[in-house]
């Protein structure tokens, strides 16, 4: 997008304006006028045309637009575009109105491969008009007649330079001003009898005999440069610029030669008015023979100039077929991009639905194995509701049946009677110290018999047990073993009276 007009839209000078600042550049800012519709895209129709250099199809023709609401506040609006629009790094819902705030981040698209920024990212921001104006974009419209304006450039004259020759010597001094290519560069006459002026800027610099013709007599305006100018910038970009190529050389050669003719017109026509001047009454013949030569002069610059007018006709003609050419070529590749953008669609479509499907079956799967692991899961807690059953009834068992019955504790060091009763050893022998009797059963006792099996056993299942039973296992030993050495200095009168 080139530079703004130079012209002030009415009403909006001076004061604060609301505007779209393009992020990271002083240029393409984005005017929002108070009472106006903004619309943006890369359309003809739109106030703003978005063209990317790097992704043509990024911007939609309509992408987006802009407006404000009853309450004056400044509005954005999605316009169904493909790659979207994002306020504030969210992405808006089509159709749908968003309020716009000072300091709001706007992207329009979205970034492409290896970039972390889109190309169109603007902030809205109020300022004031002078720091607005030198940074806004060109508005469609004025684009749109710019490029009209090159195209309707007025053709050469040709009733300018025929006009010199036809109305005679009298009144070519007069029309030689009138010759001119830009204003403000016209031909000075100094009085009715004066010698006309020397012009300021030669037509084409790029002739070398109109260089020699600039360092004698200076360079003269001529009304066709504008357009040879405009019709060899556009040749240069027809697809066959060879044809086109010879035509401009000629019209080029033509060119100089017309210069050529005029120069020499209008020396002739000077000297003509100094001889009429100086001798007005003698020396007719002279004065005769140079209107003749001038007049020569001015027939054969007439027919040059209309061999040049069929030139530039041609050129004219050849120019038109060019861009229609072009105008197809372009319509082409706009077809091929939009098939190739509906078989990318297709295909995108195509593998949506297929991951559509995987997950269906992934889901599918994932629900079987949630219900195989609920149903793992109830098995597991059945089975450990069955092993805790197993080690309460084994417990139980083992606190009836493995603790003695005199101490109320684990076995230590059992022993097992001639009546097949366990007891601890140092309770039975306190025991037997009252009677000689099996505590349970009242049998007499014959004999001890110290039981390994019910020891390891009891010891191996203390060890898991708690901490504190364990401890008061250990100190119930130690008492009894510190018991058994107090006893055992009388201990073996005892044993001999149990044997009688």
């Amino acid at each position: 997008m080139g530079e703004p007009g130079p012209l002030v839209p009415g009403g909006l000078a001076g004061g604060r304006r609301w505007c779209l600042r393009r992020v990271g550049m002083n240029a393409e800012w984005l005017l929002l006028e108070d009472g106006r519709e903004v619309t943006i895209g890369r359309g003809l129709g739109v106030t703003y045309q978005l063209v990317s250099k790097i992704c043509p199809l990024m911007i939609s023709r309509n992408h987006c637009v802009l407006k404000q609401n009853p309450e004056g506040q400044w509005t954005i609006v999605d316009n169904k575009s493909l790659n979207g629009v994002w306020l504030n790094k969210e992405r808006l819902q089509p159709l749908q109105v968003y309020l716009l705030h000072k300091g709001d981040h706007i992207q329009l698209g979205v970034p492409l491969e290896n970039k972390e920024n889109a190309e169109y990212e603007y902030e809205v921001t109020e300022e004031d008009w002078e720091s607005v104006y030198p940074c806004l974009a060109p508005k469609n419209d004025q684009m749109l007649e710019k490029n009209k304006g090159l195209r309707t450039k007025r053709k050469f004259s040709l009733d300018e330079l025929e006009g010199l020759g036809a109305e005679g010597p009298s009144n070519l001094k007069s029309k030689i001003s009138k010759v001119s290519c830009e204003p403000g560069q016209s031909v000075k006459v100094h009085g009715e009898s004066g010698v006309a002026g020397q012009p300021l800027q030669c037509l084409y610099p790029e002739s070398t005999p109109l260089e020699d013709t600039e360092k004698t007599m200076g360079a003269h305006n001529h009304p066709g440069a504008p357009k040879v100018r405009q019709l060899h910038h556009k040749k240069q970009k027809a697809s066959n610029p060879s044809a086109p190529q010879s035509s401009l050389e000629l019209f080029k050669v033509t060119m100089t030669r017309i210069l050529k003719l005029k120069t020499q017109m209008q020396e002739k026509q000077v000297a003509v008015l100094n001889v009429k001047r100086q001798t007005q009454k003698g020396n007719l013949k002279k004065i005769r023979k140079m209107e003749q030569e001038l007049q020569d002069l001015q027939s054969q610059l007439c027919a040059e100039q209309a061999q040049q007018q069929a030139r530039v006709e041609q050129l004219e003609r050849t120019l038109q077929e060019e861009e229609h050419h072009l105008q197809g070529l372009e319509k082409n590749q706009e077809e091929d991009l939009k098939q190739q953008l509906a078989q990318a669609l297709q295909e995108h479509q195509a593998l949506m639905e297929e991951l559509s499907r995987s997950k269906k079956d992934f889901e599918t799967i994932i629900q079987a194995k949630n219900r195989e692991l609920e149903r793992t899961k109830e098995e597991k807690e059945k089975m450990q509701a069955q092993k805790e059953e197993v080690l309460s009834h084994v417990n139980d068992v083992l606190e009836n049946e493995l603790q003695c019955i005199i101490c109320s504790e684990y076995f230590i060091e059992a022993v097992t009677l001639n009546c097949a009763h366990s007891f601890c050893s140092y309770c039975i022998g306190e025991w037997m110290k009252r009677k000689v009797e099996c505590p349970i059963c009242r049998k007499d006792i014959e004999s001890k018999t110290h039981s390994l099996v019910l020891d390891n056993c009891i010891d191996k299942m203390v060890d898991n047990l708690s901490s504190e039973v364990k401890e008061r296992r250990i100190v119930l030993i130690r008492e009894r073993k510190a018991s058994c050495r107090l006893r055992g200095r009388h201990g073996t009168g005892e044993t001999d009276r149990i044997r009688l």
